[in-house]
């Protein structure tokens, strides 16, 4: 098969597997994992092929018109260079890491085949926009995108908080949509065409009326789409989804679309330095923000969420210094560690016996029970933290070099301001990033909480695809530094001796600060009996999961009682902490300045529709049915009474005309 049939067949192949598991899910229950794994699974092998023949050479493209429109074309067509090609490949591993994964995780769920059947849609669709070389298929993926979050992260729909929280992933996502689709419609007007080579080749020859605009529009979206400031309060929340979509969403699609989006298409963006500017702005922000933030989670999938965030926006901050590469890079080496950190949390959830918003205040020394997600989320942690020799620390350092490298002047694409900004942020990120991941690992494997009950060893998928993810953690950093400038634009992504001595010496002192405050307030509490509490049912960790959250409490101890008292992290923060703790408050800003104000308006119409434009449309028929029922009133069916009636109205006439003759 030619390079171009096997890219058509990678989004494909999920697509007809979500199909045909939505039609056999309930026929046909057995055909249901292999329609899960299987197309993905052949998906990251055609992928893997692809990314060789490509090898980061030549562009592949190709194209054939969609439909006629009389004006600008769209069509399907590919793009795919070696950017697109390695992405599309983290895209099928975390997929198929994911889909085996779940086979264990929601073995006894009820609705696993339309589950299974949703995430294989959600990969087709980042297939299809890491390929696609046409913007209004590649919005069709990114929308697709969107709809899969929604029912995904309300999975567990019976409760509350995952309604809510896949409501407010929607609508947080659309609001950015908006402006991001003006900004195509814009895009396409100024390039003649909706094709990226044609778009690429309109900047390169200035061809682009309205740069700075063209380019706020679109950054929108990105900020929707990939959790940035101020659009990023969505992730958070949407933890109440299952696990594995957590780490599906946080990895490899969703939040990776928009940074793949700007990469794609950064010449837009550079053709403004104010566009430039805020990007950096939006990425520091972000960072700071979210790091801050998750030193006060108590919960370990929204410390993850938030940093996923804060990784967002090392990325967001490489693209604002016009270094796609960098970007790219810590998108590969962030997508497998934080895959690896959100299914290692999901075993961490099943054997804490906690819910899906599982407090590390209240673990007990989970280390002994589930030494495979010790083992591998360490490596993990130290990963996100950018400690030498683990892959984060060669991506991270490839952001930190980039920032040095714009403060020293030497490059046109990005303004100096926005290297500074990126460079300051990112290493007071890298000293949060440490402190959190040390916290983490501190209460969740050594906390002093509840002890609760051992639900035994997780399923044997569960546990392997923990140690695959490991291995790209560990290695990838250091083995692909030096050949992935040849799949990118060239530029050096080795580490520069002083951000790397900078970046490590602040994550070292961030998690030696973090320890140092943990065995300050470790004293002799001792861990809070079962007491009556009953244990939890042993079995499927989905059902731990999806039942704690309908009960909306842990699973075991008494919650007064429970938590450890040995917090770092509300010591460290200090009065800051309940405002971090509150995300700082932009959900209660929003209520403020958007949410009430249009429930106000709301109410205001309902009150005009109802007492005024009622009130009308009520006395409008009430004058008709008043004089109808007294007409009928007349209807007596008396003869006697109708010639009555109809004399006395003879003798009016007649006096009428008489008086009308003697006033003539």
């Amino acid at each position: 098969m030619t390079t171009t049939t096997l890219a058509v067949l990678v989004p494909l192949l999920p697509f007809l597997g979500a199909a045909a598991g939505l039609l056999l899910g309930r026929t046909a229950p057995g055909f249901v994992r292999p329609l899960a794994i299987l197309p993905t699974l052949a998906a990251l092998a055609l992928a893997a092929i692809v990314a060789v023949r490509q090898g980061g050479d030549a562009t592949v493209t190709a194209a054939t018109e969609l439909t006629p429109t009389g004006s600008i074309p769209i069509e399907l067509a590919l793009y795919i260079d070696g950017f697109a090609a390695l992405v599309a490949v983290l895209v099928g591993l975390v997929a198929t890491c994911v889909q085996i994964y779940s086979t264990g995780y929601l073995r006894e769920d009820p609705r696993y085949p339309s589950y299974a059947a949703l995430v294989s849609l959600f990969t087709s669709a980042m297939f299809l926009v890491v390929y696609s070389g046409d913007l209004i298929v590649l919005l069709v993926g990114w929308e697709v995108m969107g709809i899969c979050s929604y029912f995904l992260v309300g999975h567990y729909w019976e409760t509350p908080e995952a309604r809510a929280a896949s409501i407010k992933a929607f609508l947080v996502t659309k609001l950015g949509d908006v402006p991001f689709l003006i900004g195509l419609f814009a895009l396409a007007t100024d390039a003649g065409s909706f094709r990226i080579t044609q778009i690429l080749a309109t900047v390169a020859h200035g061809g682009l009326d309205h740069p700075t605009l063209v380019a706020l529009l679109l950054l929108a979206g990105v900020a929707g789409k990939s959790a940035q400031f101020p659009l990023h309060t969505w992730l958070p929340d949407a933890m109440a989804g299952p696990t594995p979509v957590s780490a599906l969403i946080h990895a490899a699609t969703m939040v990776a679309a928009g940074v793949y989006f700007i990469a794609r298409l950064l010449p837009v963006f550079e053709a403004s330095s104010a566009a430039m500017v805020t990007l950096a702005a939006m990425a520091a922000v972000t960072m700071v923000g979210s790091g801050l933030a998750a030193l006060a989670q108590d919960d370990i999938k929204r410390v993850l969420a938030y940093s996923t965030i804060g990784q967002l926006g090392y990325m967001t901050g490489a693209l604002a210094l016009g270094d796609r590469g960098a970007a790219v890079f810590h998108l590969l080496s962030h997508g497998a560690f934080k895959a690896l950190l959100f299914l290692a949390a999901g075993v961490i959830i099943h054997a804490a016996g906690t819910n899906s918003l599982a407090a590390m205040s209240r673990m007990s020394h989970l280390r002994d029970r589930i030494p495979d997600a010790y083992w591998t989320m360490t490596v993990a942690l130290l990963a996100l933290a950018a400690i030498p020799p683990f892959s984060g620390f060669f991506s991270k350092e490839s952001v930190l070099g980039a920032a040095e490298h714009i403060t020293a002047g030497h490059t046109e694409h990005a303004p100096g301001a926005a290297g500074w900004i990126v460079l300051v942020a990112g290493l007071l990120t890298a000293l949060l990033t440490a402190a959190y991941a040390t916290r983490l690992w501190l209460l969740t494997f050594y906390g002093r909480g509840t002890e609760a009950p051992d639900h035994g060893r997780q399923p044997l998928t569960m546990t392997v695809v923990l140690w695959v993810l490991a291995v790209p953690s560990l290695a990838l950093g250091g083995l692909a530094y030096r050949s992935l400038p040849h799949w990118f634009d060239g530029n050096d992504l080795a580490p520069t001796l002083t951000t790397s001595v900078l970046g490590t010496g602040v994550a070292l002192a961030g998690g030696l600060v973090m320890y140092a405050a943990w065995r300050h307030l470790l004293g002799p509490a001792t861990r809070v009996p079962l007491g009556a509490v009953a244990a939890h049912p042993e079995g499927d960790p989905g059902l731990v999961e999806a039942e704690a959250i309908a009960t909306h409490a842990p699973a075991y101890g008494d919650v007064a009682s429970a938590p450890d008292p040995a917090d770092p992290g509300r010591l460290l923060l200090g009065p800051l902490h309940p405002h971090a703790a509150a995300g700082f408050h932009l959900d209660a800003a929003y209520q403020a300045l958007f949410v009430r104000p249009v429930q106000a308006g709301a109410s205001l119409v309902r009150f005009l529709d109802r007492e005024v434009v009622d009130t009308y449309v009520r006395g409008a028929g009430a004058l008709p049915r008043w004089l109808g029922a007294a007409v009928r009133r007349a209807q007596t069916g008396n003869l006697q009474t109708y010639v009555s009636a109809l004399l006395a109205g003879t003798v009016v006439l007649a006096v009428a005309a008489l008086l009308v003759a003697s006033g003539a």
